[in-house]
């Protein structure tokens, strides 16, 4: 039986997927400076996961901002492979909401989890995780202190949503003598509102599957709950929700 291998290669890691009767097998990699040997590397190594030894046995589908550049059986957009690997993962979700490390996106699924709407914030880093991950460098932190933070922390809300005003304001409110802590805790209110005003563009009710890096982030996820009133569920495998789209799809379910 052909294995189907999806890859997704994003802006800042890229991920496999490979399903094969029922089971899944994943793996995820720092893209670096050359997308399409991250994305062999990440086929090589969820083969070698699953014990597939005949490279003929492989259907790889391939997704992300680096598909093109990937020699690949079939290439589809992300937004049909996250909305596929959502569906997978949440089958109760009625919409997606994925930061990415590049790219942040909302999309509206129909019944049969497919896409019915969708809205992306790609022309600006702010609200994505390489602007969380920016900021976490000049406070001298990582993105995993972000999650240890108190939310019950007064804080001032960080007025400027492009990075570079941002990143002066930050170092104005350290300067000032505002902790690292209340600072952080702004910078996910800020990347949570525009997350939230994202999605309320395609959908307004119902189970939200939150997907991308920034959904092993649960504070992030928890404020954006309390924002859109509504279920954010980050499942356990949130990172891999294009690739294993990208698998599904290239299975044919």
């Amino acid at each position: 039986m052909t294995a189907s291998v999806g890859i997704d290669i994003g802006s800042t890691v890229t991920k496999g997927a490979l399903w094969l009767n029922g089971e899944l097998s994943l793996y995820m990699t720092p893209t670096g400076w050359t997308p399409e040997e991250s994305g062999k590397k990440a086929a090589e190594r969820v083969t070698r996961l699953a014990h597939i030894k005949n490279e003929r046995l492989l259907h790889i589908t391939a997704t992300g901002y680096g598909r093109n550049i990937f020699s690949a059986d079939k290439k589809v957009t992300e937004i049909t492979c996250h909305a596929a690997g959502a569906h997978f993962l949440v089958p109760e979700a009625v919409a997606v909401l994925d930061i990415g490390g590049q790219d942040s996106k909302a999309i509206r699924l129909d019944s049969d989890g497919k896409v019915s709407d969708f809205v992306m914030n790609d022309k600006c880093a702010a609200g994505t995780g390489r602007f969380l991950q920016n900021m976490a460098v000049n406070l001298g932190c990582s993105l995993d202190d972000f999650a240890q933070l108190d939310d019950t922390l007064t804080y001032k809300p960080i007025n400027s949503m492009c990075t570079v005003f941002a990143e002066s304001e930050v170092v104005g409110l350290l300067a000032g003598g505002v902790s690292k802590e209340a600072i952080s805790l702004a910078l996910l209110d800020s990347v949570a509102e525009r997350a939230a005003n994202l999605l309320s563009r395609v959908s307004d009710t119902g189970p939200v599957c939150f997907t991308g890096g920034c959904a092993r982030n649960s504070l992030l996820a928890s404020i954006i709950e309390r924002k859109i009133k509504r279920r954010v569920i980050a499942p356990e495998k949130a990172q891999y929700a294009g690739a294993i789209g990208a698998a599904l799809i290239g299975a044919g379910l």
